[in-house]
């Protein structure tokens, strides 16, 4: 199907109160509205120091906006602020189109994208909380088609006196609550998967960083090089939220070491507190790694714009001890050498092979680095001992006595407590 046959037209609009980047936050508004099937028809700035109160936009500019609107046939409005209610309100009685502020447009991506039963809740939970307060800004018809309710025989026991506003609250908070609920039993279960990982004692990582950064591309990567079932790949797609479920995947190093990576939903730029709130269950995945890895866009003139955003969202839900290291990932687009190591951070590209390769050795220093190395003396009656070595860790020698068998491994903290009674004195 031609896609291009079905997106919808839309103006956008925006206010210049900082201009170092402004520009880039209309760039990026662009391309939330590209990801949610609609196409830029025409983008309407206005440079003031504080949004008018009442309509966003001064009188003029409202004028002009509502004439663009007039011209260029178009249905739909989409502004780079959250706006009030009062605000939607206004601009939409003057122009007669439908405004979508970002915060709205981000929450109708995230509703079109999630797939997973716990997504879909979390996603449910934003837009509740979010069409709270806006409630009397539309009118009954557009909250029933939002929330899936009905104005019919569902209300009409309402008391005496509610208002259709009290009635649609009342609706609203009872959803809400609903909705906790089953967030709640959905969190269950991956505390239960999580805690069963955290028993197995193998480390677990997590990419992250800004939306279309490549961190799925780069799962692949990692999945085609060391995954122990290479045809769980992720999906990539060169789209802002092109997913939001996080994916976990079991990794084994040539060297016997495993670990977990994890590729998380990726950030953007005043990502709606509703939206940062409703996904610290599925960002619990970075919250409760060993080491984070941060792939930022290389290519991109505003990286640093980038960092900054993953960082302070990072901090809003509470990972702030959570060890980083920094993959500056698309270096291919760009004329420099790679990969290249700085550090703990790396220079890389996501469909190179020795990019990846370092990228591991990096993440491998990094989570392996209380392994220890010992002699055990195994007696030839536990087979089950050698076998267990051999399978999972990184057999440095083995020599054979009379008395059994001596291996040289390396072992992490638990194997290295668990066969103890094994180690062999220093000769």
């Amino acid at each position: 199907m031609d896609l291009t046959q079905t997106l919808t037209p839309v103006v956008t609009i925006g206010l210049s109160q900082h201009p170092n980047s402004f520009d880039y936050a209309m760039t990026e508004l662009n391309n939330l509205v590209q990801a949610n099937n609609m196409d830029v028809v025409e983008t309407l700035v206005q440079k003031l120091d504080k949004p008018d109160p009442a309509t966003y936009f001064g009188k003029g500019k409202i004028e002009e906006l509502t004439q663009v609107v007039i011209d260029d046939g178009v249905k739909t409005i989409v502004a780079n602020d959250e706006l009030s209610p009062s605000q939607i309100r206004n601009i939409e009685k003057a122009t007669k189109a439908r405004i979508i502020d970002r915060t709205g447009l981000i929450l109708e991506i995230f509703a079109n994208r999630a797939q997973s039963r716990e997504a879909k809740l979390q996603v449910e939970l934003a837009k509740l909380k979010y069409q709270l307060p806006r409630l009397h800004t539309s009118a009954s018809q557009r909250l029933d088609q939002q929330t899936g309710t009905s104005s019919g025989g569902g209300f009409t026991n309402r008391g005496a006196g509610e208002s259709q506003y009290e009635l649609d609250r009342r609706t609203l908070e009872k959803r809400i609550t609903h909705v906790n609920r089953e967030l709640k039993e959905a969190g269950k279960a991956d505390q239960i998967k999580r805690k069963q990982r955290d028993k197995s004692d193998i480390p677990t990582v997590a990419l992250v960083g800004y939306t279309n950064a490549g961190k799925s591309t780069i799962m692949n990567g990692m999945i085609n090089l060391y995954g122990e079932n290479d045809d769980k790949q992720v999906m990539v797609k060169n789209m802002l939220f092109a997913t939001l479920d996080t994916s976990v995947r079991k990794l084994s190093l040539p060297d016997q070491k495993k670990f977990l990576l994890s590729d998380t939903v990726g950030f953007v730029s005043q990502l709606p507190h509703q939206l940062v709130q409703a996904f610290k269950s599925t960002l619990a995945e970075a919250a409760n790694a060993d080491l984070l890895v941060q792939v930022v866009d290389y290519a991109d003139p505003h990286r640093d714009m980038m960092i900054k955003t993953t960082e302070e969202t990072l901090k809003e839900i509470g990972v702030d001890n959570v060890p980083m290291i920094v993959a500056f990932n698309k270096a291919d687009k760009l004329d420099v050498t790679f990969p290249t190591r700085e550090g703990d951070n790396l220079i890389m590209a996501a469909n190179d092979t020795s990019s990846l390769k370092e990228l591991a050795a990096i993440i491998k220093e990094k989570v392996f680095k209380n392994y220890q190395t010992l002699s055990l003396l195994i007696p030839f009656d536990k087979g089950d001992v050698v076998s267990y070595l051999n399978d999972n860790t990184n057999i440095l020698k083995t020599d054979y006595r009379d008395n059994g068998t001596v291996i040289t491994a390396e072992l992490n903290d638990v194997d290295a407590k668990r066969f103890g009674k094994y180690v062999l004195a220093a000769e």
